[in-house]
């Protein structure tokens, strides 16, 4: 019984439990909620990085100063002060007599710089507003209270740079004038300012060096962009900044030259095959037109000629893909204008809209051909089909929609892939190469984007195109 009893979870060890449990899931909040609003760009970023520690830095010694420093020294001049106002009243009650007045008040302003009167034992003004945040009126109080122990008022308010105290004494009341500076350390707000100045200085010239050193990073990430979207990279660039961003600009150039010589020489070497192979198919066609004979004994070899004839120029087009051609307009409107007339002639149903501007920033002949192999196959699949096309917030997001068969969804990515043929999948064609989505994906992502395959409010397949604008 006691073995169980000592085996058993206490509920105190089940809270602490719980307590250590949640403590990372609580760091791991703080920080995702500092993430979240915290600055996204590198310049931003980098600007917090170079402030906080300073501001942080000068908090920390601003409160070492005025807590140390500050207080310290009003509380040793304030207590000055009112020593010296003490012995006046103690040199006062023990010469109670007029004529040794006039000595301790000369005496009084000679030697300790204090303006004495002797006021008739009316009583003391009712104490006055004190400010928010003043040490002096803290500390000076507290002092004349310890020191002296009578009846007082003091007005420390306002921007004189006299401190009236008054003492009230057994038949009258004892005036002091003093000068600010004696009970006050006037020098915190001239550390303060010469600190706050120079950190402002500091900063003046750390952001534009900071803004430098972005500066090639910003352009490092401009040509990478151009090159990702297929533009020529631009003409001022170069690696310069910190040698490990130079390290950086040169291996993406060297990157970019290795790429551009590789497609070179790939299109270079297709370029010879597709001119060896068409040599071949003509003198097929050349071959069979000489030898005559009836037509259906000649009619299925053109027919194979024709189909190989396409597969090759499917297959160069893949290859190639079009990366060769330079950027400029397309105007989306003109384009789905020839879409609806086609529609027309193969009798289908079309809808298009287009919102944002009807021109956008591409390569066209290479756009035009991604286009038209995801709406061939809506035209040839569907009867009703629905274009959309958002032109806003520099990208380009074109939906097109049927009410085809459709794609099952693990296919879907299957179909991208070159040469892919389904059996009952909607890009299988008699003359088809199965290349027709992989040559449009291929042209997206030349560009920048990419195509993704969903289901259809009309019951088909819908094909979403993202590429920047």
């Amino acid at each position: 019984m006691a073995t169980s009893e000592l085996q058993r979870p206490q509920p105190q060890d089940g809270r602490i439990a719980r307590t250590l449990g949640a403590l990372p899931r609580g760091w791991r909040r703080f920080w995702r909620l500092v993430s979240f609003y915290m600055p996204k760009r590198l310049y931003a970023r980098s600007l917090i990085i170079v402030i906080a520690p300073m501001i942080l830095l000068q908090s920390v010694v601003a409160y070492v100063f005025l807590e140390r420093h500050w207080q310290q020294m009003t509380q040793r001049l304030s207590q000055a002060v009112v020593r010296d106002i003490a012995a006046v009243v103690d040199l006062m009650e023990t010469y109670p007599r007029e004529a040794d007045y006039a000595n301790i008040i000369r005496m009084a302003q000679d030697r300790m710089q204090l303006k004495v009167d002797l006021l008739p034992p009316d009583p003391l003004p009712p104490p006055g507003p004190r400010p928010f945040f003043s040490i002096l009126d803290d500390v000076l109080p507290a002092e004349i209270t310890r020191q002296i122990n009578r009846p007082f008022w003091i007005d420390t308010v306002g921007n004189s740079n006299v401190i009236e105290v008054r003492i009230q004494l057994e038949d009258k009341v004892l005036r002091v004038f003093v000068r600010r500076s004696q009970a006050y350390a006037s020098n915190t707000i001239v550390f303060l300012i010469w600190m706050v100045g120079a950190s402002l200085v500091l900063l003046m010239i750390a952001i534009p060096f900071l803004r430098n050193q972005i500066r090639p990073i910003l352009a490092l990430t401009e040509a990478a962009e151009s090159f990702g979207k297929g533009r020529p990279m631009p003409r001022d660039f170069r690696p310069r900044g910190a040698e490990e961003v130079r390290r950086a600009g040169f291996a993406f150039i060297q990157m970019r030259e290795r790429i551009e010589r590789q497609m070179e020489q790939r299109t270079a070497m297709l370029t010879g095959v597709s001119h060896d192979l068409r040599t071949v198919l003509t003198r097929f066609k050349l071959q069979l037109a000489l030898i005559g004979g009836k037509r259906t004994d000649t009619e299925a070899l053109n027919q194979d000629i024709q189909d190989m004839q396409s597969m090759l120029e499917g297959y160069l087009a893949f290859a190639r893909g079009e990366a060769s051609e330079d950027q400029g307009d397309f105007d989306l409107e003109t384009y789905f204008q020839k879409l609806r007339d086609e529609a027309a002639l193969r009798k289908r149903k079309l809808t298009t809209t287009v919102s944002g501007p009807k021109l956008v920033h591409v390569r066209p002949n290479a756009f035009e051909r991604l286009l038209s192999n995801v709406a061939g196959n809506a035209f040839r699949y569907g009867k009703t089909i629905e274009i959309k096309a958002v032109n806003s917030s520099g990208a380009l997001v074109v939906t097109i929609d049927d009410d085809g068969p459709g794609i099952p969804t693990d296919k879907r990515e299957e179909v991208f892939k070159p040469f892919v043929r389904l059996d009952e999948a909607r890009n299988l064609d008699a003359s088809g190469t199965g290349l027709g989505l992989s040559i449009a994906r291929d042209i997206a992502r030349t560009h920048g984007g990419d195509i993704a395959l969903e289901d259809s409010p009309l019951g088909g397949l819908r094909a979403i195109i993202r590429v920047p604008s």
